[in-house]
């Protein structure tokens, strides 16, 4: 089979308002001439439409005319790279997704290990944020809880009994090998998160995790995060304030 024909039978699979790219499609290396010439062929017949160069979507059309694919689409595509995800969604945008806070940003943070992702889609503004462990699929909704504890005190309007209430619900519903995995993570961030996790696995009655955390910190330091020991009793065994 042609490459042009076999885009064109995948394209044909799609739904309105999918968006695809290169690696998305799979195509070989030696292919991409061919597949560029393919795919430009079905933008000048109006089969898809370029959003950018290197990403396409198939139009959808309603009774209010061809709508664009929804930002929340076109973000999922800079998560990913050779089909394996590289990035995650973090920052104020999560925070309000998770309930968290009801502020919602026009900048949104996108955290990886090996990239610097900035961009543009629509009106949404896409900037970097560090990622403390390398990004899989597996991984993200821990790496996001431990986001959470990391800026506890500076997601805007956050009530703080209900932010620990969360981080705790969260927690406990983990599986075993997932506590463990995000104990371990915890210590490739900054101290602070380490010790506000480290109340919340005491709290829960979780002491071996807890105390491998507990040698990870200078007891010296004591960290801030508006949170009394009403909201968390442990806090003061790990200098929380």
């Amino acid at each position: 089979m042609s490459i042009t024909k076999d885009i064109r039978d995948r394209v044909a699979r799609m739904d309105a308002g999918e968006v695809f790219t290169y690696d998305s499609l799979a195509i070989p290396q030696d292919e991409f001439s061919a597949a560029a010439k393919a795919l430009s062929r079905l933008v000048a017949d109006g089969t898809i439409k370029r959003y950018k160069n290197g990403m396409y979507y198939k139009p959808k059309n309603t009774v209010f005319g061809e709508l664009e694919p929804r930002e929340n689409v076109l973000l999922k595509k800079y998560l990913f790279e050779n089909n394996r995800q590289i990035a995650y969604v973090t920052g104020i945008r999560l925070y309000n997704q998770m309930g968290l806070t009801t502020q919602v940003p026009k900048v949104v943070r996108v955290a990886s290990k090996d990239k610097q992702i900035k961009t543009k889609i629509g009106n949404m503004v896409i900037k970097p944020a560090k990622s403390y462990v390398r990004v899989t699929k597996y991984n993200v909704p821990l790496l996001q809880l431990l986001d959470v504890i990391k800026d506890f005190k500076n997601i805007p309007d956050l009530d703080k009994a209900q932010g620990v209430r969360f981080i705790k619900q969260k927690v406990r519903k983990l599986s075993n090998s997932e506590k463990n995995k995000l104990t371990k993570f915890a210590k490739s961030y900054p101290p602070k998160v380490r010790a506000f996790l480290g109340a919340i696995l005491e709290a829960l009655s979780l002491k071996k995790l807890s105390q491998s955390l507990k040698g990870t910190i200078n007891y010296l330091s004591s960290y801030e995060f508006g949170v009394s020991e009403k909201i968390l009793p442990t806090i003061s065994n790990w200098n929380i304030a």
